[in-house]
């Protein structure tokens, strides 16, 4: 089947969703979205969206906090772009009915978090994401011109590739037609011509064993465009959350919000002394980095799985209105975080790399634009301030629907693309080695690539890491599509990029930390 659609946006978290809103002002569109449009990396989004509301915060104070937060490693002109911005999208956020948290004179509840040197944390009590990704839902099922396809699972975006071209690295001009996807429910792919295309679909969680992204964060647009010879920067900065609950097998892991450590959360030892005072003169409030190797080295050295969260000594009714659903997941683990301390760790949380994006957020591949997490526009640089993601998104997503605008009604439906061919393939033999070779990627990411690496463990994960690939392109080849054996391939795309990217960097900066090229004063293991 062929479909055919003037903008075609895979994802539905505030990334797409906002870009299909006003894109949709121009021409038809269609949105892909891989499970349903409840389940998305910004559902997950706990502590706020980052924006200057008032004084005396200024634009100046947030660009340098976000430049300093990324180790001297951010693109300026996405830095200003994104915050001098960031009012105007929270106006639009609010027009499509947003509920941000008021205190009673009727401003905004303001948060500090982790590198933020003022309060500039708009929120919706500690679950901000879900309520955005709730009004955008609202506001898409009401548009006429967008057509949602829920449970579509984009295989592979569309190129001169797939025309019989041989495409490389030094291939001119490569163009994006659309997309084949497959139709989960009935396992047909269908055919997605499209004039524009918008990549959307999130992290890379799925890379680890452990993380706060949901399951569906496999890193599927960045392995497209890397399969298909696009650009991808910076993916060995992938940002551990200091914070996630210490809950083994969960997954995807709890996250703890880095507004309870703003709030006024302490770090502690599990013999309940503060450590954090030693690290860096901010405490607990040290961008994301530092925190999540201090605790990682307090780990290391006491031979200890977690390290506390204290907030004991704040008033008990003010925690639990400021963090309610933070208070009753760590309920149902027998924690009072009233009385209790909270049991911590780090665990993978986001990635500040990903596809290259200029400030329309143009891809390398003519007619392909690429927004939220799975695009590296420069604005984190080697470590994400936090919640600069949420307005990251919605900012890049408004800037590449008005560079959309301006080029639609020059672009034609490439016709000539062939329909898929699985000629020759049968279903996969053992789906017990598809689900080994995945948990086999996690293990490896995890022990040799995490917080703390060195070229002797990212050379080991690149070795092993070889074996898993060419035997899971030998399944793929002989093997009907399926979504599984997709995600498995982009897992091993994405933790690819990762390991050559880290082996490349000959130096530590940010998230990226080797023991073979240290920094002053920071932490080894």
């Amino acid at each position: 089947m062929i479909r055919r659609y003037d903008f075609l946006v895979i994802g539905g978290g505030i990334a797409g969703i906002s870009f299909a809103l006003k894109a949709a002002q121009y021409g038809k569109v269609a949105l892909l979205c891989k499970t349903n449009l409840h389940e998305s990396n910004t559902a997950f989004a706990q502590g706020g969206i980052a924006s200057v509301t008032y004084a005396p915060d200024t634009f100046a104070k947030h660009i340098k906090d976000t430049l300093i937060a990324g180790d001297e490693h951010c693109w300026l002109p996405a830095v200003e772009q994104v915050v001098c911005n960031a009012p105007t999208q929270i106006d639009e956020l609010i027009n499509w009915q947003t509920d941000f948290d008021k205190n009673e004179d009727g401003k905004f509840d303001l948060h500090k978090e982790g590198g933020h040197s003022e309060f500039r944390i708009l929120h919706h009590a500690d679950n901000t994401g879900y309520e955005i990704q709730e009004s955008l839902i609202e506001r898409l099922h009401k548009h006429k011109e967008i057509d949602v396809f829920e449970n579509y699972f984009a295989i592979e975006i569309l190129t001169q590739h797939h025309l019989g071209d041989i495409v490389t690295h030094h291939y001119p001009n490569i163009e994006c037609y659309g997309v084949y996807a497959l139709n989960q429910k009935s396992n047909h792919i269908h055919t997605f011509l499209s004039k524009i295309t918008m990549l959307a679909t999130g992290g890379i969680g799925g890379v680890y064993a452990a993380t706060t992204n949901p399951e569906i964060a496999t890193g599927d647009g960045i392995a497209m465009v890397h399969r298909a010879r696009g650009v991808v920067k910076d993916m060995e900065f992938v940002q551990f959350h200091p914070t996630a609950l210490y809950s083994p097998g969960d997954r995807p892991t709890y996250l703890i919000t880095e507004a309870m450590r703003g709030y006024g959360a302490v770090l502690r030892t599990q013999d309940g002394k503060e450590f954090m005072q030693k690290y860096d003169r901010r405490g607990s409030l040290a961008p994301r980095d530092i925190v999540s190797r201090a605790i990682d080295n307090e780990m290391k050295v006491r031979g200890e799985n977690f390290v506390y969260l204290d907030v004991t000594h704040k008033n008990a009714d003010n925690t639990q209105s400021h963090f309610p659903n933070i208070y009753q997941k760590c309920l149902e683990k027998g924690i009072d975080i009233t009385k209790d301390y909270i049991p911590v760790s780090p665990c993978e949380h986001y990635l500040c790399g990903g596809i290259d994006v200029d400030l329309n957020g143009r891809t390398s591949i003519n007619r392909l634009y690429a927004a939220g997490e799975c695009s590296r526009t420069g604005l984190h640089g080697a470590n994400r301030l936090a919640s600069n993601s949420l307005i990251e998104a919605i900012v890049y997503a408004d800037k590449s629907a008005k560079d959309a605008a301006q080029i639609i009604d020059k672009l034609t439906f490439n016709e000539q693309i062939p329909a898929w061919n699985d000629d020759g393939t049968s279903l996969p033999e053992e789906m017990v080695l598809i689900t080994q070779s995945f948990r086999e990627v996690e293990q490896i990411m995890s022990s040799y690539v995490g917080i703390v690496r060195s070229n002797l463990r990212l050379q080991r994960a690149l070795t092993r890491l070889n074996i898993l690939y060419q035997e899971t392109e030998s399944l793929f080849g002989r093997s009907v599509v399926s979504r599984e054996i997709c995600e498995l391939r982009n897992v091993i795309s994405v933790a690819y990029l990762i390991i050559k990217q880290a082996i490349a960097r000959k130096e530590s900066r940010g998230l990226h930390y080797t023991i073979d090229y240290p920094k002053k004063n920071q932490l080894s293991n």
